[in-house]
């Protein structure tokens, strides 16, 4: 009988220092319970303007199972998780950001429910210790966009950005169906989930590791996430 597989792809672009650190630890500490679990790790260089080829080197001597998907120009973190999960072959597959920011806890939560056929798509939820990790500026645009959800979509949460979510290979053809390259592509992915009927959809409660920072987030992208809300919300 062969072992369970899993899959875990990490968009990737102008990563913060120590970030190679993070993904080893957290690694390390998720296989150390998924002892009978085969894991692969796929990291997606999202056209990083930084020079990171050091870290990739680091990362491929310290991970034996670990592909790394690269690319010139920056297309969005939508495209960059897309591109992994399309190379993704393993029964159960999570993504999550780069420095692996939240609590092994969840990311192991969100595993379980998928072995355990409880679910065919899992979305890690946040509490609200996750504002008082984050700039002012993310902090309005993450509780706006969830206001707007709650008042426009029906979708299982409305707390839809949370970077931690896995699925089964059901739920890898619907997200392999979104079209969105930049953050909304979570969104889209829910929104779309939720509309199949035979589709089940858990949301699972992760936390904040201690000490991540989150990076600032524009005003500008406001107008370009907008535009995106709105092919969202016209889809038929």
């Amino acid at each position: 009988m062969s072992k369970p597989a899993l899959d875990i792809v990490l968009p990737c672009y102008n990563p913060q220092e120590g970030w190679t650190n993070s993904i080893v630890q957290s690694l390390g500490k998720i296989q150390g319970t998924l002892s009978d679990t085969s894991i692969r790790l796929i990291v997606v260089n999202d056209g990083s303007s930084k020079e990171i080829k050091a870290d990739l080197d680091f990362l491929q001597r310290k991970i034996p199972a670990l592909i790394i998907e690269s690319y010139l120009d920056n297309k969005g973190k939508g495209f960059a998780v897309r591109t992994g999960v399309a190379r993704a072959e393993a029964d159960k597959v999570i993504y999550t950001d780069i420095d692996f920011p939240y609590e092994e806890n969840g990311f192991l939560s969100i595993y379980d429910s998928l072995q355990k056929n409880q679910c065919d798509v899992a979305l890690g939820i946040r509490d609200e210790n996750y504002y008082e990790n984050v700039p002012p500026a993310r902090r309005f645009i993450s509780k706006l966009l969830k206001s707007i959800i709650r008042l426009t979509l029906r979708t299982p949460t409305a707390d839809t950005q949370a970077g931690l979510k896995g699925f089964n290979k059901k739920g890898r053809e619907v997200f392999l169906k979104t079209t969105i390259n930049r953050y909304l592509f979570d969104l889209e992915f829910i929104w779309l989930a939720a509309k199949q009927k035979d589709l089940r959809i858990a949301c699972i409660p992760v936390k904040v590791k201690e000490g991540v920072l989150f990076r600032k987030m524009h005003f500008s992208i406001l107008l370009t996430e907008a535009w995106n809300f709105l092919k969202i919300f016209l889809k038929p």
